[in-house]
């Protein structure tokens, strides 16, 4: 274990440069008095690591030192290759170069685990996007994620869903999220961190000048916090409803997850009849309408009173199409 977390600072400070004792030891989840006897054990062992100090200090290694990869587990091997995204790696551009950086390791790798990864690759693969959905074209995908590499700013004509429709903005790209098949670009424009939908990017042109990324953001942090948020922002009302149980058993099929996981969690026990109240988010009256609608007679709307009415009104029109006969 302890050889392990060895090897693991190591490249740590291989990979980044120079880290504190503290950032080692949030890495590492150990204690900071751990992170001291490990650097003092690397460097009995001949490894060139030292301390810098003052306030941007920490440690380093000395420039031009590098370790070879070495000590690799069979699971460890294994998940490098489970981990590859051969589709959107192809996406940004980078398809070519996944397959070169696969190549290298398979043949730095010992023949059992290089034979192990290749399984991997052969036994399972990502398919990122949804069912009954077809990919979006998102020609300017490639030049953001080489602006967010470069750190150089673009000027993009953006297309939204609400007026002016279309609009050219200036951004600091901080990063690209493939979310269920979709790409969206996270950018800092006005002071404000902001997200975009790649394949709403009508024009994108990379400017010379560059930017500095924000002190502490962390790209996976920021997504979470924000689609968290957006989510919430999304599903502004509620509508009481009552359903058949086989209803709701079916809404995790027919409606957003949001609202068939509402749904469930508020679910109360069945009345005399077998229908059961609850209660799901909506975006809006027409968002509630067409989303319910799905669940046909099996779904009661109770309140609000305007979706109620909505729902009403269609039943109407539909039993004067199709009359008993």
């Amino acid at each position: 274990m302890r050889a392990s977390r060895l090897v693991s600072l190591l490249l740590l400070l291989q990979a980044r440069g120079r880290m504190t004792a503290p950032e080692l030891a949030q890495a590492l989840e150990v204690s900071v008095r751990t992170v001291y006897r490990d650097v003092e054990s690397l460097a009995t062992a001949g490894v060139p690591v030292y301390a810098e100090r003052g306030p941007v200090g920490g440690y380093r290694l000395l420039d031009g030192y590098r370790t070879r990869l070495t000590g690799l587990t069979a699971q460890e091997a294994q998940t490098l290759f489970l981990a590859g995204m051969p589709g959107p790696a192809a996406e940004l551009g980078l398809g070519s170069v996944l397959a070169a950086a696969e190549t290298k390791l398979l043949a730095a790798l010992p023949p059992p685990l290089a034979a192990q990864g290749t399984q991997v690759r052969e036994r399972f693969h990502l398919d990122a996007p949804g069912w009954f959905r077809t990919d979006e074209p998102t020609p300017h995908l490639a030049a953001l994620a080489d602006a967010v590499w470069q750190e150089r700013q673009v000027r993009v004509r953006y297309r939204r869903w609400k007026q002016p429709r279309e609009v050219t903005r200036t951004l600091a790209p901080l990063g690209v999220v493939c979310k269920a098949g979709r790409w969206y670009l996270v950018a800092a424009t006005e002071g404000q961190i902001r997200t975009y939908r790649v394949a709403s990017v009508r024009e994108a042109v990379t400017l010379d000048d560059g930017f500095t990324r924000p002190d502490g953001f962390r790209l996976a942090d920021f997504w979470q916090d924000w689609a968290r948020r957006y989510e919430a922002d999304v599903y502004r009302d509620t509508a009481t409803i009552r359903v058949t149980a086989a209803a709701l058993e079916q809404m995790v099929h027919l409606l957003p997850p949001a609202m068939s996981r509402a749904a469930r969690e508020t679910a109360g026990p069945p009345d005399a009849d077998g229908w059961i109240h609850t209660a799901v988010p909506i975006e809006s009256i027409r968002h509630g309408h067409s989303e319910l609608l799905k669940l046909g007679a099996q779904v009661e709307v109770l309140d609000p009173p305007p979706l109620r009415r909505q729902m009403a009104d269609t039943a109407h029109a539909l039993s004067r199409l199709y009359p008993p006969e």
